[in-house]
């Protein structure tokens, strides 16, 4: 039987395809980096993919718990513990807004997002092309509070995720008027107001109560979170490049608190900012640096 099996041509061939099924099917041995193994598993010839980590694993997807929010800035700190309660102090005194957790908490998470649109784009390398994912988010609560936001990611998900976080940073506040008689809640925009993106120029003009949003479907968008009610729109360039078109319509909106109308001639007597109101509790409740730390070492 020996000799039979050193002379005949195909229990070596059998033999030497065991040997390398076992060495195949051995690569998945390595579990702790989430079983990228069992390649002998599927797909003949060993070439299957391996099954997915346990999420506890090196290697496998693990759940991203969100832990609590805890602020890292001045603005973030007052916000947290309630000394500041309204978006109007922020935009009062200019503070700088640089955590999206101040935006939802002082809207209470009223604001609603929706992404305008998805795009992919190239970049030219020596490897090839890269592509990424450019994402248009706008947020708003229909009250006065729009903002639009523009991420580029590598993947889909990650782009929106982006992108309603620079929204929430830039959300404005909208000033809304009247067209006739001042009755009733202020329901349009206030004067005519233009606003522009590469060649897109859009046009917003005060309505009657009840006219409703004349526009196309992009800046309807846009105008509906903002909490405009009735307006006129006019439009020119090329709108079918849609980010430059919600582009427009965001800059136009946000020239309504821009013009210095009769009515805000009065002279506004501010009081202290918040930093200076609060600056023994900022002062208390400081993040200390790590030149503080090794002073305190060397005490």
């Amino acid at each position: 039987q020996i000799i039979d099996k050193l002379t005949n041509p195909f229990c070596l061939i059998d033999q030497m395809a065991d040997v390398a099924d076992q060495r195949r099917g051995g690569r998945g041995t390595r579990g702790a980096r989430g079983d990228r193994g069992d390649r002998g598993e599927g797909r003949g010839f060993g070439r299957g993919r391996g099954r997915r980590g346990d999420k506890n694993a090196r290697g496998g997807r693990g759940d991203k718990s969100e832990s609590a929010w805890t602020p890292v800035t001045k603005l973030g700190r007052l916000v947290a513990e309630d000394l500041i309660t309204t978006l109007e102090e922020v935009y009062l005194f200019a503070l700088p807004v640089k955590e999206y957790q101040i935006i939802d908490k002082l809207t209470s998470n009223q604001l609603k997002d929706e992404v305008m649109k998805i795009m992919p784009v190239q970049k030219q390398t020596r490897a090839g092309q890269r592509t990424r994912f450019k994402a248009f988010v706008i947020v708003g609560d229909s009250n006065g509070h729009v903002g639009l936001g523009v991420k580029c990611s590598k993947e889909v998900a990650t782009a929106i995720r982006g992108a309603i976080i620079q929204a929430k940073l830039a959300v404005i506040p909208v000033r809304r008027g009247y067209w006739g008689n001042m009755i009733g809640l202020p329901h349009t925009v206030p004067m005519k107001v233009t606003g522009k993106c590469g060649s897109v120029m859009v046009r917003l003009v005060p309505a009657p109560r009840g006219a409703g949003i004349i526009a196309a479907r992009v800046p309807k968008k846009v105008l509906q979170f903002a909490g405009v009610n009735d307006v006129y729109t006019q439009s020119s360039g090329r709108t079918k490049t849609m980010g430059n078109f919600v582009k427009a319509t965001f800059f136009a909106i946000k020239q309504t608190y821009a013009y210095l109308s009769p009515d805000l001639w009065k002279e506004t007597r501010l009081a202290k900012t918040p930093f200076q109101e609060y600056t023994d509790f900022l002062s208390l409740h400081a993040k200390r640096g790590g030149a503080e730390k090794k002073v305190e070492q060397l005490q």
